[in-house]
């Protein structure tokens, strides 16, 4: 090898392999330090394209998830109040039976008139105040909710549940007394209907709540396994990160020696310039 005083080739190729070296260092202080394997797009602009939409439906997942179980307290509230109502509408069965019998006088009709019409105005109060984030549950005609259970647009991404269709009105039952022995009858006739239709609406909701619930189930399994892909792509893998840390460390400090030493080698050239 020539000597020259001129440029130093030696020490420009230490100095160039030092420099990456250092870059790599800087870059496995980076993923340690974030604990990402990939922090811009210089580090995997694939994996990062990959990973940022598979965490963004992993994040709506969660979402949805929370959509799901607002889901199923609400449909928990209305099967709440229908189970009141139950109650109520066995209570005016009762009266009504008891008001079919003949040994019944003028003013016992209207005792228990009284309270049949006090419970029929408790179905409708219970089904007013029967409520989620303000939205009635019972009252008024029959009606269709959506709940998000997915993270997408498609049908199958929403569940509807029907509520209302449980106050008097709905039930059959308003407009109805027990003040004689005939409209007794006809209740007893319209209390079956209403007890067989709130059956029928808290089947719904019983069903609703289970499939539901299900929809839970799904979303964290799904949530578990697309975080663990996630991880797979972006997260470091501390120990060969380490490993390859120490690998750049131990360079790093050989670089600087090498260098050091291809900085002298003018200095042999001086030496023959003074022989």
């Amino acid at each position: 090898m020539s000597l020259v005083v001129q440029s130093n080739v030696a020490s420009m190729f230490a100095q160039s392999q030092l420099s990456k070296t250092n870059g790599a260092l800087a870059k496995n202080f980076s993923h340690l330090s974030s604990g990402f394997r990939i922090n811009d797009a210089s580090d995997d602009a694939a994996g990062l394209g990959i990973s940022k939409s598979m965490n963004a439906q992993v994040r709506s997942m969660a979402v949805a998830e929370r959509n799901t179980n607002d889901g199923i307290s609400m449909v928990q509230t209305a099967d709440g109040g229908a189970e009141q109502i139950h109650d109520i509408l066995t209570r005016m069965r009762e009266l009504a039976v008891q008001a079919s019998n003949g040994d019944l006088a003028t003013n016992d009709y209207a005792n228990l008139d009284t309270e049949y019409q006090s419970n029929l105005q408790e179905i409708d109060r219970i089904a007013a105040s029967s409520q989620f984030n303000g939205i009635g549950l019972l009252a008024g005609a029959a009606s269709s909710k959506n709940f998000q259970v997915g993270i997408g647009t498609a049908s199958t991404d929403r569940i509807a549940v029907s509520f209302g269709g449980a106050d008097a009105t709905g039930l059959g039952v308003n407009g109805g007394d027990v003040q004689n022995f005939g409209n007794a009858q006809t209740a007893i006739t319209k209390l079956d209907d209403a007890i067989q239709k709130l059956s029928t609406v808290r089947e719904g909701f019983g069903s609703s709540m289970n499939r539901l619930s299900f929809a839970v189930t799904s979303l964290q399994s799904q949530q578990t396994n697309l975080s663990a892909a996630v991880s797979r792509i972006r997260d470091v893998d501390i120990a060969s990160e380490t490993a390859a840390m120490s690998k750049n460390q131990v360079l790093a400090q050989a670089g600087v020696a090498i260098l050091s030493q291809a900085n002298q080698t003018p200095q042999l050239a001086m030496q023959l310039l003074r022989g």
